[in-house]
Parts: structure tokens; sequence; C-alpha cells
């Protein structure tokens, strides 16, 4: 384990994103703490607003080292397997970028309104409590 993902535990396209990610990666790389876990943020110092503008990826080793929204998301990409490529020619491209941003922005700005909202927090069977038991993955 090497990085955290803080993410919307009550989105539906944020949850469905993360249970991708746990597919692929079964929790080598990337333990997962919903941004309603008030107790886990609270130890790097991340508030409810800090949440608001996107998801955060933290480095376990230096959490001084984060990147935040579609940062994140690219940051993700590139730890995947071969995903380096992808996100350099996605960097690349003329105003592809800032292209992505603004939808990035756009898509947290409504999330709930366009993918709907969760009646219960989604805590993941890779999560970053230690209580957690992820012997079974």
């Amino acid at each position: 384990m090497s990085y955290f993902v803080i993410y919307d535990g009550n989105c539906n396209l944020c949850v469905t994103l993360v249970q991708m990610l746990e597919s692929l990666d079964r929790g080598q790389l990337f333990r997962y703490i919903p941004m309603q876990d008030e107790q886990m943020r609270s130890q790097w110092g991340i508030t409810a607003s800090d949440c608001e503008l996107g998801m955060i990826l933290l480095d376990a080793n230096a959490p001084e080292r984060r990147w935040q929204g579609s940062d994140a998301a690219e940051e993700i990409g590139k730890l995947l397997p071969n995903g380096s490529i992808f996100v350099d020619a996605y960097r690349a491209l003329p105003g592809v970028k800032w292209a992505g941003d603004r939808i990035y922005e756009q898509v947290r700005d409504n999330r709930y309104t366009i993918f709907g909202k969760r009646s219960s927090t989604y805590v993941s069977s890779y999560c970053a409590h230690k209580k957690c038991n992820t012997t079974n993955h």
C-alpha cells in the first residue's frame, strides 16, 4: 500500500469508479477513505471544504504529497500498469488537459444531480482503517 484515495462515498459515480479501481488494484497500491470519514480525514488536516474541490490522492509515505481533483485522477492513472502512456499522451495534446479539468469541475459540482446520491456511504473493503479485513481479497 502506498496511496490513500479520498472519495465521495455518497456519490454514485465516485463509488463506481472506486469499485473499478478496487477490481484493478486489489488493495496492492491503494486504500480508500470516504470523505465522510471525518476522523480519518482530520489526521491529515483535510476538511470537508477541501473535499468539495474533488477527490484527493495522498502518498501514504509522505502525506504532504497530495493531488486533488483531475490531477488526482491523472496521478492514479499514471500509477496503474502502463497508465503513464495514456496520461502522458492526454497531457501532451494541446488544450485537452484544460478541457479535462473543466469537465472534471462540472461533474464534481453536479455529481448528485447527474449520477445520483447513495442512501448510505460506501466503505471499501480496501479501506484505510487498520480494522478492515483485507485477507479475503
